[in-house]
This record gives C-alpha cells, structure tokens and sequence, in this order.
C-alpha cells in the first residue's frame, strides 16, 4: 500500500554508469521527471533526500577503459566530473551526487552482503559459466553477445537485450561470442554465492501486488517475472573490477554490480550526511522508518532490478523500507531512429549546453512535454524549435511580458491597487485558484506532461485575460479600470512563476526577482494578493527568445554527420585481391595524361565525357565521377591512365582507356597524381 501521509522523502534517481557522457535519454527518462518532483515537494515543504551519483563499477566501465586505453579509475574519473558539471548546469537539484567507487560504498555494500552471508540467505553453488580461453578470464553477462532469443537482436548482452528489453542469461543467448577476443567461450567450473530468489518470491510478489497504483509498464514487466517464476541469481562475478568479496578464499571475486549498485542509493545518502555533518548519523531515519516514502525514478530497463532484486536484497535483510512507486518511463527515440552511444546517435548534455547556452529550461520544457510516460516517444529538432517558439516565446513569455510592460507603462512599474471586480474578472480569478491544486494532483501523481499542459493552460488563461479586456484601449476611458486589469494579471504571472519552477527553475527564478517574492512557497500560487498593492516590478526582459532555423538546421546535420562518421569507423580495408603473376601486371600499359576537355554526359548521372592527352594523341574517356567532380574542376588535371584496356561502348559513345582513381573511406573519389611534373605519356611501372 502507497504511504499517504510520509514525514520524509527518499527520492532516487539511476545511478548511471561512468563511462560516458549523458543524452537526452537518460534525462527523460528519470532525470527530468525526477527533479520536477523533488522540487515540487520542496515547494511544499517537505522534508526531501534526493540520491544518485554515478555507478562505477561494472563490465561497461572495464569496456570502455580498453576502447580509450584507460585504467577503469581513470575513466570513471573523468566521466563521473563531466556528468556531475553537466548535471548541475541544468539545474537537477541533487543533494548528493555521489560515486560507488567512494569507501563509504565500499563498506556498505560489504556489510550488507556480509549481513546476508552470516544469515545463511546465500546459496553456494559452483555452475558451468563462460570462460574465454584466448584471454584466459571468466566473461561477466556484458563481456558476451549474441542473438537475443526473444526478438533476434544480435548484439544482445549476456545480462539483456537493449533492443526488446528481456532480462537474460549468458546461457540463453544464441551463437554466443567474447567481446574480449570475438572468440566463443567455453563453460568452465566456478564458485559464486546467489541470491534465492525463488524462495523469496512469496514476499516479493506480496509487496508487488501491494501496489496496484504503480504505472501499468512498471507492474506489466514485474508480473512477467513473477508469472514465468523467479530464479536463484549470482551476486558474485569472476571479475578484477570492482568490491570484492567480503568472505575468506575468494581472490578473484567482485560483488555483482546490480547487488551493490542499488545500494548505492543508502551509501550515497551517508556519504550526503558525511558532507553535511560530518557524520553519517541518522541516515537510518532515510531508509528505516516506516513514515519515509522511497520514490525511484529510473528506466523501463532497469524495472526489474529495482523492483524484484533489489527489494528481494532489502526483504532478506530485513530493517529496511521498500519502494512505495518506481515511475519508471520507456524509452525517448531520436529524430526517428533509436537513441545509441555506440552509434553516436544522441544529443549529448554537455555539447548542448555549451552550443545552446542560456536555454537550459528550453531543454528542460521539452523534454517533460514530449517524455515517454507511457509509450516510447520521440524527441525531434523540428519539435523542440516549435515548442520553443510557439508554447515558451508565444504564450508563457509573452503573458508575462505583456503583463510588465504595460504596468510600467500604465502603473509607474507597481502593482496597482484592484477596484470593484468585474464578471470576467472573478471568473478569471476563480480559474486562477483553481490551477495549483490541480498542477499538484498532476505532480504527486507522477504525471508530468499533464501537469505541464495546466501550466501552460494558466498562460493561456493570463493571455485570454489580456485579449479580453484589452487595457490598452481601455486606459483612454476608464483608467481605474486598468489597474483592476493589470493587478490581476501580476498575480496570474506571480502564480505562473511557483507552479513552473519545478519544470522551468531558470526561469522562475528571474520572475521571483523581477516581482520581489523570494520567500513565497506553493500554497501561496493562486491567491489574489500574492503580490502586494504598490510594490515594484521590475523591467521587461524577454524570458525566453526564438530560435531560429539555422540553429536547428545546424543540430540536425551534426546528427547526421556523427552517424556518418559513425558508420566510416566500421570500415574496414578491402581484403586483398587473389594473387597474380607479375606477367599479368605487366600487360597493363598505365600512362601519365592530362584531362584537356570535360563536360556531362546528357541523360546520366554518372558519366564525365573527358578528353585526354597522352602525348602522342588525344582519346575520349567516359569516366564514372559526375557524382564527385563538376566538369570545371577536373580540366588540367594530371591522372593515371590506362591506355590498353579495350574499348567500350556507352550512352552511344565509345570509351578509349580508363582513368585510375584512389576511393576513400566514406566512398568518395581522388585523383591519384604523380609527385612532381610528368610529361603526358609518361609510363608508369
């Protein structure tokens, strides 16, 4: 049953790994969503301890050390700085952004296991796991892939398929391979001690049916598992990365990162009360107490281990609360196409602040209004440019602009005093009062896209307002009227600027400076006197401005050119031709020329008409290069020219000969020219 009344709140968000930086994926889909509602509770007073950090540990960091020759400190290093800055330039308010490879980590996660060991939950076993006999070590989940066995993706992982999402076994994979060597592993006796989860199914599949208010993907995948019958699972790996095994005899051993990394979120929120006090006292009342509401936001791929595992490891454990909700989002797509670091296919945090600076809340507005609640969803430029222009600059920013610029044009900059209220007036008025409590049912309830349509909708209500009475032509007859007009459209804009800050915290806070109101929280949003009779207002300044097509135009081909790039990487050289006699070579009759005339072809795409000088004649040669060189550019060009080949009719003309050109990577053309000057029928040997 959800808590309904919680003195605190533990509120997490995933812990990602370390070995790259973040995209606009990983922000809708918990990032985002989960500051919204961190600063919503804080709005309201409430006593909140939002987690994460980054999870250090892993196959994937060892991965990507080898791919930057790395050691794996060094690469969480580096990328646990870069997601920590990018993270606090878009305003995610984290208490602690914390490291699983800190000591205090070290040592919770060895506690608990070791809690979990003396208590006799652990099986030992020893099982047939795969061994890669060319780099002679045992291969973790992530070290092997293969076909998925459900939907067929062949680079599945040994622990899951990213493409359909099934939880999988090395075992279950289909023509397995080593990342390590590209070889096939062999199975090989080895000892690890797994978590029962089958005897603690009973007690998961209770605490899981105890929550029918969970999102429907979230229950839908947790009722999967419970339904095909939970198995015993490995907490300990055959690895040289990461915690090792707190029990004698097992040199060689690591903590299964999906045991420890979740209890990353307790150590993390030690190692918060450490920097705050200096101690970790008191971080028992964050997980212990019964009255302290557990929030998790992650993604649909992490469903189950925050669900079912790691719930299990806290059952079997025995003083710990368990999650009341884990609004877990699907997956955010790209311009049409799956987001992918492998691939390079992904608007990364960090270039988009730097290339967009100022527009963190743009980014932030976005990302909420198209976020993958409950389906895949997709993010676009075009999207993004057109909920700028028209939602942020068009309706929110132009309210509250117009609502300045005439009280200082009108009102000497201050709120002016209301007079008697008009129907539309206590109309607009009860509208208004009835926005916060209904931007609030929305947030609490964990859905974000609808709270940000009533925000949005309160914009509207200011701009209809405004539309409405039209202060402008009324201040030539009735000026006391105006001030009536202009108060309440300050408040309409003073509301918009708590109720917003949880999705747009930039840009509230320039509007509690513009209009003095620092100290008010959310149950102050919807009153009619929030701000005070005579107090100033400060100057218009656009919150938010255009943006243009170049600055989207510009976002897509970078895209594009990545996945290019991408795509080159995997070239690799063409295999060599199957071998010849030096006679056969010797037939070939290559000569110096200079192309003299050029044009296109009629009728063809491909074909230059060229003609050649080769010292003792002039030959026509049609040559397949339309598509890289215009006529213009190849004329007293210096080529290789084969000079024997036989002549060839096409498009009606015949073809004397062949000019040798080089191909490069990404399929484009260059001519291959001699080193210095050559006279025309030079031969070459």
């Amino acid at each position: 049953m959800a808590i309904t009344d919680p003195k605190r709140y533990t509120v997490t968000a995933a812990l990602i790994y370390a070995n790259g930086p973040i995209h606009i994926g990983h922000l809708a889909g918990c990032y985002v969503p989960a500051d919204i509602y961190v600063r919503y509770l804080r709005s309201q007073g409430r006593d909140v301890a939002f987690i994460s950090g980054t999870d250090e540990h892993g196959v994937p960091i060892t991965i990507r050390a080898k791919k930057e020759g790395m050691t794996p400190q060094e690469v969480v290093d580096k990328y646990y700085a870069q997601i920590d800055a990018s993270f606090k330039e878009l305003g995610i308010s984290f208490d602690v952004y914390s490291r699983t490879s800190k000591p205090i980590h070290h040592e919770t996660s060895r506690e608990i296991f070791k809690n979990l060991y003396d208590k006799g939950v652990f099986e030992e076993e020893t099982t047939e796991q795969y061994y890669d006999e060319t780099a002679q070590q045992f291969l973790a989940d992530r070290y092997i892939v293969g076909t998925c066995p459900v939907c067929a993706n062949p680079n599945a992982y040994g622990d899951q398929c990213e493409k359909c999402g099934s939880a999988l076994s090395p075992t279950e994979l289909i023509e397995p391979h080593s990342m390590l060597s590209g070889s096939k592993p062999v199975m090989r006796p080895t000892t690890n001690w797994f978590l029962p989860l089958d005897k603690l199914q009973p007690q998961v599949e209770a605490f899981v049916n105890s929550h029918p208010e969970w999102k429907t993907n979230v229950l839908g995948q947790c009722q999967s598992w419970l339904k095909e019958g939970l198995k015993p699972r490995a907490m300990t790996r055959d690895l040289d990365w990461g915690i090792p095994v707190p029990v004698p005899n097992t040199e060689g051993k690591v903590l299964y990162v999906w045991f420890e990394a979740p209890i990353g979120y307790i150590s993390a929120t030690k190692d918060w009360l450490i920097q705050k006090n200096g101690t970790d006292e008191g971080w028992g009342q964050w997980w212990k107490e019964k009255d302290t509401k557990l929030v998790h936001f992650i993604g649909k791929d992490n469903i189950v281990f925050h669900c079912i595992i790691f719930p299990a490891t806290l059952i079997a454990e025995g003083s710990m609360i368990l999650p009341d909700n884990v609004p877990a989002n699907e997956f955010m797509n790209l311009e049409g196409d799956k987001i992918s670091t492998s691939r390079n296919w992904a608007v990364w945090l960090h270039e988009y602040l730097e290339e967009l600076p100022g527009k963190q809340d743009v980014l932030r507005y976005v990302l909420t209004a198209s976020a993958p609640e409950t389906k895949d969803s997709e993010f676009t430029w075009k999207d993004f440019q057109t909920r700028n222009n028209s939602e942020l600059v068009g309706i929110f920013g132009n309210f509250i602009n117009r609502a300045v610029v005439l009280t200082h044009k009108f009102c000497e900059g201050k709120v002016p005093a209301p007079g008697e209220l008009t129907d539309i007036d206590a109309g607009t008025l009860a509208e208004l009062a009835a926005f916060p409590s209904r931007i609030a049912d929305s947030l609490e309830n964990y859905r974000f896209r609808e709270a940000l349509t009533h925000i949005i909708d309160l914009a509207r209500l200011g701009n209809k307002y405004l539309a409405d009475t039209q202060p402008w032509h009324v201040i030539k007859t009735d000026p006391e009227r105006v001030n009536t007009i202009l108060n309440i459209s300050l408040q309409i804009s003073a509301s918009l600027a708590i109720v917003a800050e949880p999705i747009l915290p930039f840009t509230a806070e320039k509007l509690r400076l513009q209009f003095g109101m620092q100290d008010h929280t959310w149950t102050d949003a919807g009153r009619v006197d929030l701000l005070a009779t005579g107090s100033l207002i400060g100057e218009a300044n656009l919150l938010f401005e255009k943006i243009e097509d170049h600055v989207i135009e510009r976002q897509i081909q970078k895209l594009h050119d990545a996945r290019r790039m991408n795509e080159l990487e995997g070239k690799t050289v063409a295999e060599i031709k199957p071998e010849i006699q030096y006679e056969d070579f010797a037939k070939m009759d290559i000569r110096i020329a200079t192309i003299t005339e050029a044009e296109n072809v009629p009728k063809s795409k491909k074909l230059l008409k060229l003609s050649v000088n080769i010292g003792s004649e002039q030959r026509t040669v049609l040559s397949g290069i339309s598509e890289h060189f215009k006529p213009e550019e190849v004329i007293g060009r210096k080529v290789l020219y084969l000079a024997n080949l036989a002549p060839r009719k096409m498009m009606g003309m015949e073809s004397h000969g062949m000019i040798l050109m080089a191909e490069d990577k990404d399929g484009s053309l260059a001519f291959v020219q001699p080193g210095k000057e050559i006279w025309d029928g030079g031969t070459v040997n």
